[in-house]
């Protein structure tokens, strides 16, 4: 098969959770890039609105809902809507994801409630419902974007480090059972990114020097950094691939 031909995604429809900014933002350009038409979901309207008009110069078809991924109902409703557009959904990314940090032993229960419902049960009742339609069309992509802390303890982030455990565990289940429908599930574990999420680990000094001495790729990772990965993940590419954890962090698992 050409190159061109094995990553052109002309005719598939994604949907990006958290496609508003950061990570969910690149994955939406490239899968546009790539020819597939976006499902943007969000919780803020006027972010989605702004990133919707970014992808305009692709000339693929877009369409914005919000949502809170914390609560079941809405996610049950935007699926539901997802389903409606541009024909049904091919490719799933759940990236999506709150942190909020304080120590183990004084963490509110409330912030665990919270980073657990978006982090782990939303994309779970996402791809749950998204995949049953996968299955029943005879295949489909999901990629989770999981964590390095999907594979290490982390400091301060209890419920985050839960969550993205989780998401890997999850992962490889869904790829057990819906393999052989032709649903390949599989997550990128990206490293330490500038993102929104990582702002107080940036703003702290001595713990951004600790992190960037452990990354031999010395930088941290821009958003741009995790579009080749998607893209292989959710194109022709990978069509073997199932069940796997790919890490994206400049070589820190290898450190």
């Amino acid at each position: 098969m050409p190159i061109q031909s094995l990553f052109d995604l002309s005719g598939k429809t994604a949907l990006v959770t958290g496609a508003s900014r950061g990570l969910g933002a690149a994955a939406c350009d490239i899968l546009a890039e790539a020819g597939a038409n976006i499902i943007l979901v969000g919780r803020e309207e006027r972010t989605l609105g702004e990133q919707q008009e970014k992808l305009e110069r692709h000339g693929v078809r877009r369409r914005t809902i919000v949502c809170d991924m914390g609560s079941r109902d809405e996610v049950e409703t935007m699926a539901a809507e997802a389903l409606e557009s541009f024909g049904g959904v091919d490719i799933l990314v759940n990236n999506a994801g709150i942190i909020r940090r304080a120590p183990a032993e004084e963490y509110p229960f409330d912030d665990w409630s919270q980073v657990i419902a978006v982090n782990q049960t939303g994309p779970f009742l996402l791809s749950q419902r998204i995949g049953r339609a996968m299955i029943a069309r005879g295949g489909g992509r999901i990629i989770n974007i999981a964590s390095l802390l999907s594979f290490s303890g982390g400091l301060n982030v209890i419920a985050y480090t839960a969550a993205k455990s989780a998401l890997a565990g999850m992962t490889r289940a869904l790829a057990n059972e819906w393999g052989k429908h032709g649903v390949n599930v599989n997550a990128i574990a990206p490293g330490y990114f500038r993102t929104e999420a990582t702002e107080a680990l940036q703003r702290n000094q001595e713990r951004y020097d600790a992190l960037l001495a452990r990354i031999p790729a010395g930088r941290w990772g821009d958003p741009d950094d995790l579009k080749g990965t998607i893209l292989f993940l959710a194109s022709g590419a990978s069509n073997y691939v199932n069940g796997q954890i790919i890490a994206v962090d400049g070589g820190w698992m290898a450190a």
